[in-house]
Formats: C-alpha cells, sequence, structure tokens
C-alpha cells in the first residue's frame, strides 16, 4: 500500500522570524507597544513577541487575529466587519465563534500568490494593528 502525502506550502521559522523582526520595527516607528504573532497556514503558532509594555491581553488577541486568518484562507481579521455589518443574525451569531476576531490586525502571508501563515497583531489601535501586521507580511513578497 502506498500512501501519497501533499503538503501545503507553509511559512517557516526563519521567515516567521523575520516578519516579526520586521513588524516591531514599524512598532517602534508608531510608537506603540504590541504583541506579534505568526501562524503557519493551519494556524498554529511559529513565532510570538509581546513588547514591553505591551498589554498582557494582547497576548491572546494577536494569536487569535493570526488564527482567524489563517483559518478563514488568508482573509484580512478588519475585511469581517464589511461582511457582516448588513448580516445582523451572522454578526450576532458568529462572534461567538471561538478564537475568531473580527477587527483590523490580522493580515495573510503571502508567497508565490498562496497564503503560506497569517501574522497578528494586538496592543495599538486598530488601523495601528494593520499597518504592523502590513509591515511584518511585507518582507515574504
Amino acid at each position: 500500500m502506498s500512501i501519497d502525502y501533499v503538503l501545503a506550502p507553509t511559512v517557516t521559522l526563519a521567515a516567521a522570524q523575520r516578519a516579526v523582526a520586521e513588524a516591531i520595527a514599524k512598532a517602534e516607528e508608531l510608537a506603540v507597544d504590541v504583541c506579534i504573532a505568526v501562524t503557519d497556514g493551519g494556524g498554529h503558532l511559529l513565532a510570538m513577541v509581546r513588547m514591553d509594555r505591551a498589554p498582557l491581553l494582547c497576548i491572546h488577541i494577536a494569536q487569535d487575529k493570526a488564527y482567524s486568518v489563517a483559518s478563514f484562507g488568508g482573509l484580512p481579521t478588519s475585511d469581517w466587519w464589511r461582511l457582516l455589518e448588513s448580516e445582523p443574525a451572522l454578526l450576532h451569531g458568529i462572534v461567538k465563534t471561538e478564537r475568531l476576531i473580527i477587527f483590523g490586525g490580522g493580515v495573510p502571508l503571502v508567497c508565490d500568490g498562496r497564503t503560506v501563515g497569517a501574522i497578528g497583531v494586538s496592543g495599538g489601535s486598530a488601523e495601528q494593528d494593520v499597518q504592523i501586521a502590513e509591515a511584518g507580511a511585507a518582507v515574504l513578497t
């Protein structure tokens, strides 16, 4: 008997660390302390950092932002509100989904046109979190 495995491309630890480093640089430029989490394509944590004064709760929020993106095929967390605002029943139901975050700060990591992971940032405003996450994600493109 033969079993063939098809492995989806995923971000490496080295690439995750580069994304974290670039995100930290952007956070420092914006003068905001955040937590940054990077997952592989399956939503499994690869790298995590909490800047010195970032709130403790942001550790989990950053991880959940990255997980939300990976779990929905690369949909940035900032896109959720646009999809849900005119669907009240869906909005009130889906927000009860464990680990789902529907506000900005989670973006996909894309390589060769494929989502290979995600980065989540928490600790600043939604706009700052998005800017920081996008800076981290940019190292893969």
